[in-house]
């Protein structure tokens, strides 16, 4: 039975180890990985931006069916990392709350409201034996008519919090150190959201993309509708890092 510290206290996602330590959550976590993206979202002053990689596993799919990145209101997007079958799950659900919260109320959810909607959803299933967490992380876009640009994110555990930029995946934690680096060196200056994050996938991956390897989704204040960026404009600002470079 003895297989280290875990031993058998993994069996079950609602049982805490002596430690303290809920392993099923944190397989959770690992399985984000899995699917080895790495997603990477800024936000500036006016407008916010969502990198992930593309990768078509086989050369029989067509590439136009493979995303990551989903509407789930007119001014809300997100990107989803990790197991893309619970990616889309959640990103139903997701659909599901902001039609009732606007069939309710009659206004648009805000993007804090859904990511805490999402959230409490995902740690619910941390404590219910018949559900199992989702292995997928979450990361919304959007523009709050009161306080501008908006980032989230929220996690299988069921944590949620607002960033000025963030990444998920398999190199979060190089994307997130390269991100603290480069937004205290540019403090008061304002940043390109989407150009800052190819660069920083770029960094971290050591790759040079091609457009057609790139997702960007995309919410500025004078164009508050979440669109996904095309080719031609992913190339746009592929060139312009490499002139300014």
């Amino acid at each position: 039975m003895s297989r280290g510290s875990s031993a058998g206290f993994d069996r079950h996602i609602t049982i805490f180890s002596p430690e303290g330590r809920l392993y099923q959550v944190e397989y959770a976590f690992k399985a984000i990985s899995q699917g080895g993206l790495t997603t990477v979202a800024v936000r500036g002053e006016d407008s916010v931006a969502v990198v992930t990689q593309k990768k078509v596993p086989d050369k029989l799919l067509d590439p136009g069916t493979v995303t990551n990145l989903y509407r789930l209101t007119e001014t809300i997007g997100c990107a989803m990392t990790g197991m893309s079958a619970d990616g889309r799950s959640q990103v139903q659900r997701a659909r599901h709350e902001a039609a009732k919260w606007k069939y309710k109320k009659g206004y648009e959810i805000p993007v804090a409201t859904l990511c805490r909607r999402m959230a409490d959803l995902s740690q619910v299933y941390t404590q219910n034996a018949e559900m199992r967490p989702l292995g997928c992380c979450m990361i919304l876009i959007g523009i709050d008519q009161e306080l501008g640009p908006q980032l989230f994110k929220c996690d299988p555990a069921g944590y949620y919090c607002g960033y000025k930029a963030t990444s998920a995946g398999v190199k979060q934690t190089e994307a997130n150190s390269f991100l603290e680096k480069t937004l205290k060196k540019k403090q008061g200056s304002p940043v390109d959201p989407v150009e800052l994050a190819i660069t920083c996938l770029s960094t971290v991956l050591s790759t040079d993309f091609k457009a057609s390897e790139l997702e960007v989704g995309i919410v500025t204040s004078e164009q508050p509708r979440f669109r996904t960026l095309s080719e031609d404009e992913i190339e746009h600002h592929l060139v312009a890092i490499a002139e300014r470079d």
